[in-house]
């Protein structure tokens, strides 16, 4: 969208907040990169420029603006809508791979060299691997800074710098302010926040994750509570808990809808986590989705349009661990939603790793595929036939014949995944939408879909409602929200205070 100049100068006029981390917003006479709702004066139009990626912004020599804090706009949406390299490579970035593996890593995981996964970042965002990494440690050290007490030395490594210089040289270089003086502002701003986070344990964060309006929390937060595993998830007060596995230790995440925002705290045993523990609740939660684009586009459907205009902005819950929700989807197989939460509470018990909650509630995290290539299928509580496709799923995740990561291949995973026996379309489709994130996924077989088409009068045969879903492409997993919420289930709905 960067290069249609018009288009993006309207924007910014306008203040569109529906394009913030769609493009960023250089302005030559003041050295800064805003989002498009910026609050200043919008800047002439001659003297704008536009870039794809706050890392392209930031290698111009433009230093994030201090009103609007690009940095902290919500992600574009294109990484989760798409299943090409760059998106794959950007959804890999967001979880901190080159963090951890560096841009080696980054091309292994996408199974090309290191120069074509640099030239075709470079052709499309304007910014290689590094650069793109470095935007996103520079916003993490700005969440840390500003919203925990933790001595800048800790900050530094926490973000994933490898030396304190660059942590400050980073941090000056994109906001132009020095760390401290980061801290001393909001310090100045907010002395309250400061104040309550001063005695709180260095691994208890707490931030907002911003959205595109609008959102439906209903089935959002609905699903996620109705489906929830006893001891890895909770609704608890008015919010969504849940444990994390992650790659220096685990977490807690709480996260609770606002009308703006949602509001998350997270408790790690190793700050280094942060970035990827954000990145995958936002992933979870589907808030970098377009919803307007969405609803626009379904609405053109006169059968969907009213369930558009009752309760717009539906997202798709996801998962914070695609594994985890494979292994739930086939427990899930032809049974109600009590028996899949029985089956995976007894799984977890059995082979979960056990955490320490200090609210109470969460005793386990969800048990890895390693874990439960162990266990004894006679123990399973249903029939030989679905434990065998347990097993089989087990033992291809854990020996990694099936990626089903942030980066995977959508086509290959689901090739990979139709071939296991028992694992039929359902399954497919369901492991697509929820844990590979495709937006185009589509369960027609679904019992839940198939008595809302025939109550909206459309095709009850999976193969003649794939055909008429047509014109819903490519957001049908949103269409399936808007059909499930024809039904009266608790997944629709958020639990009762």
């Amino acid at each position: 969208m960067h290069e249609d100049v018009e288009r993006c100068v309207r924007a910014v006029q306008s203040k569109d907040a529906r394009f913030d981390g769609w493009f960023f917003t250089g302005v030559v006479t003041a050295g800064i990169y805003c989002r498009p709702s910026c609050p200043v004066v919008p800047p002439k139009p001659e003297n704008m420029r536009f870039y794809p990626s706050a890392a392209a912004a930031q290698q111009a020599g433009f230093r994030a603006c201090k009103r609007c804090r690009p940095d902290a706009s919500p992600g574009s949406p294109q990484w989760n809508e798409r299943a090409d390299v760059v998106a794959r490579a950007m959804r890999l970035i967001a979880d901190g791979v080159v963090d951890r593996e560096g841009v080696p890593g980054l091309a292994s995981h996408l199974g090309y060299s290191t120069r074509q996964i640099e030239r075709q970042l470079q052709a499309e965002l304007g910014a290689g691997p590094l650069a793109l990494a470095r935007a996103q440690r520079a916003q993490t050290a700005r969440l840390l800074i500003e919203t925990s007490s933790l001595p800048m030395g800790d900050v530094a490594f926490a973000a994933g710098f490898a030396s304190i210089r660059a942590f400050n040289d980073t941090v000056r270089e994109v906001f132009a302010l020095t760390p401290t003086q980061l801290r001393d502002r909001v310090a100045r701003g907010h002395p309250a926040v400061m104040a309550a986070g001063a005695g709180e344990s260095v691994a208890t964060l707490s931030l907002r994750l911003p959205f595109r309006a609008p959102l439906c929390p209903d089935n959002l937060f609905g699903h996620l509570a109705a489906t929830g595993v006893p001891g890895v998830e909770e609704w608890r007060d008015g919010a969504y808990r849940r444990t994390l596995r992650l790659p220096n230790g685990h977490g807690i995440v709480t996260l609770r809808p606002q009308p703006e925002h949602v509001t998350c705290t997270l408790s790690l045993t190793d700050v280094r986590d942060l970035t990827i523990a954000i990145s995958r609740c936002r992933r979870m939660l589907d808030l970098d989705a377009d919803p307007v684009a969405v609803d626009d586009l379904l609405r053109t459907d006169p059968v969907l349009a009213p369930l558009v205009d009752k309760a717009p902005g539906r997202r798709v819950p996801r998962t914070v661990d695609a594994e985890e929700f494979a292994v739930r989807a086939v427990l899930g197989q032809q049974v109600s939603t009590a028996a899949a939460r029985t089956h995976a509470a007894r799984l977890v018990t059995a082979h979960g790793q056990p955490v320490v909650d200090p609210d109470g509630g969460l005793t386990h995290v969800f048990p890895d595929s390693t874990a439960l290539a162990e266990l004894d299928p006679a123990q399973l509580a249903f029939p030989q036939t679905r434990r065998t496709t347990l097993t089989t799923l087990v033992g291809a995740l854990a020996a990694g014949e099936i990626d089903l990561g942030v980066g995977s291949d959508w086509t290959e995973a689901r090739s990979r995944l139709a071939a296991l026996p028992g694992v039929g379309p359902w399954t497919v489709e369901t492991i697509a939408m929820r844990a590979l994130g495709d937006p185009d996924a589509f369960i027609p077989g679904d019992l839940g879909v198939r008595l809302a088409a025939r109550e909206l009068g459309l095709p009850a045969t999976p193969a003649a409602l794939t055909k008429r879903s047509a014109s819903w492409r490519p957001w049908r997993a949103y269409a399936v929200q808007y059909l499930w919420a024809t039904g009266d289930h608790a997944i629709n709905r958020l639990p009762a205070a």
